[in-house]
């Protein structure tokens, strides 16, 4: 029997975004309390009789195998796996899926009995965790490509909380220890590394599951990438990614019944001189071990850049978070005025 603190925490966490929107069956189970969300587990989702729920997460996320589908779901943490119920419209977005979710229950469509996929991550299969740039989303991966799940819960709090309750879980796991490291002797030791390269920060815990985190380097990169999309505008040395933060871009489609806004997912990195909304890989990178070629799109693909000093105001609404911004920027498009007006004055 879990703690009221536990069952009062876990009742607290149990709140769908929202600007996300889910269908009737997660709706359901977000409206569940306390003790009925904790029977809810054991009689429907839990595998064995003495699992422990310890943390519940509503998140975005991403499977290795449909990159390109991104969905909700409600992220379960117990003592032997990870659950992640997902929003049954995900099984109907790609005919590709159909091998992986293996779906039989087709005779369910037309009832008003509302069908959720679970899909289960045991802990002992986990072997790497790969935590995102500034906390901002991580990749969970196991034993085969069926076992990579990104959760892109943009936002470090949520990040963190679920790492340290992951770390906790893990150290109850009694795994085989792992054999006794060789002594290397002092060349063998620092020599080996001539790669030029350094590696990610990685924490490997007693449960032997590596937790993975980015390096300065990584920064680094994406500021050389950014300027390479600015075409040399502006000098490498000087360029600083003073922000980088998961959001949605709001299209507005007009003409419907009512206007309605569809959320595309994009990364905002914002320069001392830029602002730039690029589409981002998160399940791809790093890449896995298994993986025998490279992913076929690149880590960072440039949908959007502007220039600040093109920007003529910021719009801001007065809902509450997540805050919706609207940048308005001059029409007058890649063209600097004041060169353009000192070459017409003084020119022949």
């Amino acid at each position: 029997y879990p703690s009221e603190f536990l069952m009062q925490k876990i009742t607290e966490d149990n709140q769908v975004p929202v600007h996300l929107h889910v269908s009737v069956s997660l709706q359901y189970v977000a409206g569940l309390k306390g003790r009925a969300l904790v029977e809810f587990f054991h009689s429907n989702i839990a595998e064995v009789e003495n699992e422990e729920l310890r943390h519940l997460m509503w998140s975005s996320v991403l499977f290795y195998k449909t990159p390109s589908v991104e969905v909700m779901a409600c992220v379960l943490l117990s003592t032997k796996a990870i659950y992640f119920l997902l929003d049954d419209s995900f099984i109907h977005a790609d005919e590709h899926q159909s091998d992986f979710w293996n779906k039989e229950n087709s005779d369910c469509e037309n009832s008003s009995f509302h069908l959720s996929c679970c899909f289960l991550l045991k802990l002992n299969d986990l072997q790497s965790v790969n935590v995102g740039l500034f906390d901002q989303y991580f990749r969970i991966t196991g034993h085969s490509a069926d076992h990579i799940v990104t959760c892109l819960t943009r936002d470090s709090y949520s990040t963190h909380t679920f790492i340290q309750q992951l770390m906790a879980v893990l150290s109850l796991l009694a795994r085989t220890p792992s054999p006794e490291p060789v002594d290397k002797d002092f060349y063998s030791e620092f020599g080996s590394k001539n790669t030029g390269k350094m590696e990610n920060y990685e924490l490997i815990h007693s449960s032997r599951v590596k937790f993975i985190y980015p390096n300065e380097e990584e920064i680094g990169d994406l500021a050389f990438l950014v300027a390479e999309k600015m075409d040399g505008l502006t000098n490498l040395p000087s360029l600083n990614i003073l922000l980088y933060v998961l959001a949605f871009q709001v299209n507005h489609t007009e003409g419907s019944a009512q206007n309605t806004s569809s959320l595309q997912p994009k990364t905002l990195i914002l320069t001392s001189s830029d602002l730039f909304l690029f589409d981002e890989d998160y399940i791809s990178y790093p890449l896995p071990e298994f993986a025998k070629e490279p992913p076929k799109r690149d880590k960072y693909q440039l949908a959007d850049g502007r220039r600040i000093r093109d920007l003529d105001r910021v719009l801001m609404g007065y809902q509450t978070y997540p805050q919706a911004l609207t940048f308005v920027f001059d029409d007058v498009q890649n063209q600097d005025l004041m060169q353009n007006l000192t070459l017409d004055h003084f020119g022949e």
